[in-house]
């Protein structure tokens, strides 16, 4: 559904980038959620909320994962 109609910014969008670890200052920054009327900020907020209570997802970054050494008996 789209969240805010004067940037045309739907809820997957929104969603999308709470889940990749953004907060929503930086999702308004990124998208321009809530910047220009500010009718949908509240739903905004409370998407991002949602999604970032939700079970996050795999870093955007690589990093080496190192094995633990085996315990010598």
């Amino acid at each position: 559904m789209i969240v805010c109609v004067c940037r045309r910014i739907s809820d997957r969008e929104i969603a999308r980038h709470a889940r990749a670890g953004l907060s929503f200052d930086e999702i308004q920054l990124e998208l321009g959620v809530a910047t220009q009327c500010g009718c949908c900020e509240e739903t905004a907020r409370g998407v991002a909320a949602q999604c970032r209570s939700a079970q996050p997802v795999a870093a955007l970054h690589n990093t080496l994962v190192q094995p633990e050494p085996i315990a010598a008996h």
